[in-house]
């Protein structure tokens, strides 16, 4: 098993909306390290949730959803916080830890 990148995406109809890290060979412990960066403006964010998931990549097979998290004005706890913490400070990193979740985010479940 190779743990795949996680994908980043605010779910709309556009694929373009989805960036893909590398895949991180022969470790269970992958470290990423990858940014993206979205075009959208500050108003526009209020109707946005920004989707994390990681798979496990197996050559030959279908990948396994490891996990996941989703930022937006709709989500709880930590996730939330982070996500008014980002909006305040507009132009600046914050950076949290996240647990993932066992399910599947809104838009990954209706592709």
């Amino acid at each position: 098993n190779k743990p795949n990148g996680n994908y980043s995406n605010p779910p709309d109809v556009h694929k373009k909306s989805k960036h893909k890290t590398a895949v991180i060979k022969k470790t269970l412990n992958p470290e990423f390290n990858e940014e993206f960066f979205y075009e959208i403006s500050f108003s526009e964010l209020a109707t946005k949730t920004l989707e994390v998931t990681v798979w496990d990549y197996d050559l030959g097979k279908s990948n396994d959803f490891i996990g996941g998290v989703s930022f937006g004005c709709q989500s709880q706890g930590e996730a939330l916080q982070h996500w008014i913490d980002c909006l305040k400070n507009k132009g600046k990193k914050v950076e949290r830890w996240h647990t993932l979740t066992n399910e599947l985010p809104g838009s990954m479940t209706q592709e």
